[in-house]
């Protein structure tokens, strides 16, 4: 294994003796196997350290199932994190897929030196994230602990049962019906569990004629929970053009819409996950187990950030 390091340098980062290294080095025998993938690592931890120093990019790849919007705002946060780790310089590439599995697969072949990951936590996903050889951490959506090496973001069940909590408490003792739009997975779990004895109407999109015709058909409707994170704008027109009020309106993600649709009170509370803080804690994890940053390797699960009309931050769009 050719390498710049002297014997020194790679006995000091493997806590060897200097004859140990140099018997491994030149082949004499007499290691133990153990021994001789210590100090393989202890080189190719002096390699991270070196390309650190010089400034060439830690490749981080970014997998993610999900919405446009929401893979937009991921890449953002990562883009404004990514000069904070100089003079570790980051290069990622993110993957917007609809087959996870086969995305894992395809950057398995390639130069990459960690993972972020948001997929559903479906056992083909866990066994394509167990056969990789780079660091992976997931983002919301867990995998078991010996599948990645940390996890970062928020439950999306606990998301969904926070957004009915406020439904529920909004709407006080007067009576109502609850409009889901967008409601799938973990979210609306979470939202149902939370809310049994309300009736829900559900629509699986933000636009057109099935919207208008739920709430034609259903003057009780009072409260309206968006699951996903776009489209609330028309859920308001709707509303105005069928000369319907509605008392509570919660919904996820501090867009530049929903910022918007905040300060003008038509919607009750945002649910808004600070995205930067996650990835940061994920691209820490990654470059800990790179060796490349000093420090223990742990997950962050973050809370969600209820916004109100009275606390949207200053600087939110």
């Amino acid at each position: 294994m050719k390498h710049p390091y002297r014997i020194r340098e790679i006995a000091a980062r493997a806590g060897l003796s200097h004859a140990t290294v140099d018997r491994v080095l030149h082949h004499r025998g007499g290691v133990r196997e153990s021994t001789v993938r210590v100090v393989h690592q202890a080189i190719a931890d002096l390699d991270r350290q070196e390309q650190a120093q010089s400034g060439r990019p830690f490749v981080i790849d970014v997998v993610l199932r999900t919405s446009r919007r929401f893979s937009a705002a991921v890449r953002a946060a990562l883009d404004a994190e990514a000069p904070e780790f100089a003079p570790v310089a980051l290069r990622i590439r993110t993957h917007l897929t609809d087959d996870p599995v086969t995305m894992l697969e395809r950057i398995g072949r390639s130069r990459s030196y960690g993972l972020i990951v948001l997929a559903p936590p479906a056992p083909e996903v866990a066994d394509a994230v167990a056969r990789l050889s780079v660091p992976v951490v997931t983002l919301n959506h867990d995998l078991p602990a010996g599948k990645r090496i940390a996890h970062v973001g928020v439950d999306g069940f606990d998301s969904g049962a926070t957004a009915a909590y406020l439904v529920e408490r909004l709407l006080a003792d007067r009576a109502g019906d609850v409009l889901l739009i967008n409601g799938r997975g973990e979210r609306e779990e979470g939202f149902r569990s939370v809310l049994p004895s309300r009736r829900l109407h559900t629509v699986a999109g933000a636009n057109g004629a099935p919207l208008r015709a739920v709430l034609a058909a259903n003057p009780s409707v009072r409260a309206v929970y968006s699951a996903g994170t776009s489209g609330n704008a028309a859920v308001v027109a709707a509303f105005a053009a069928e000369r319907r009020n509605y008392d509570v309106f919660v919904a996820h993600g501090l867009d530049r819409e929903n910022a918007t649709l905040l300060r003008e009170h038509r919607i009750s509370a945002v649910l808004h996950q600070d995205l930067r803080t996650d990835v940061r804690h994920a691209c820490r994890a990654i470059l800990r187990a790179q060796g490349v940053l000093p420090g223990p390797i742990r997950s962050h699960p973050s809370a969600v950030h209820v916004i109100t009309p009275f606390n949207v931050p200053p600087a939110a769009f």
